[in-house]
């Protein structure tokens, strides 16, 4: 089965679908999501992607991202793949969204609108080993240190993604 996402414009307005691949080769614009959970301790779930992944394969990026299909909300979407991911499942709240264009590896690029939602776990966590090659708790302050330190080691949305909410409540 052939994944397709969800093409949309700069107010997330649906304008049709397109297969996943080919949207990450032509730059198209799409929706997608990014998932950040946090423990009670303040630590943010970090996974590193599976080293086979279509690109950014074992990079650290947060604890979830991916691409709603068609006819499936973004909230559908959401719970889905961080069960399949993970292992678990949470309550999500919005917090944020971005959109932006980054040249990844296997001439693969990213133009997203890019949702960002926020979860509060202490459970377990069962990574599928097809998606996440490892994963790890780490205090935000202590991420940021990292992410200062060697960039290259994390996914550029995940980059963008923190360069965004430090002005929240996360970083407090």
């Amino acid at each position: 089965m052939t994944d397709h996402v969800i093409l949309v414009d700069n107010n997330d307005n649906e304008l049709g679908y397109e297969e996943k691949m080919k949207a990450h080769q032509n730059a198209q614009l799409h929706r997608a999501f990014s998932i950040v959970i946090i423990n009670s301790k303040k630590e943010m779930l970090l996974q590193q992607r599976a080293a086979h992944k279509y690109h950014s394969g074992g990079l650290w990026s947060n604890a979830c991202c991916s691409h709603p299909r068609p006819e499936e909300s973004l909230e559908q979407a959401a719970h889905r793949r961080l069960v399949e991911e993970m292992g678990f499942d949470c309550e999500l709240e919005e917090i944020h969204h971005f959109i932006y264009y980054a040249e990844l590896d296997n001439d693969l690029k990213e133009h997203e609108y890019d949702h960002v939602l926020l979860g509060s776990y202490d459970g377990d966590v069962t990574a599928n080993p097809e998606e996440v090659q490892d994963y790890k708790w780490m205090s935000v302050r202590n991420l940021v240190l990292d992410m200062e330190n060697k960039p290259s080691l994390y996914t550029e949305w995940f980059k963008i993604l923190m360069q965004n909410l430090k002005h929240t409540d996360l970083f407090k």
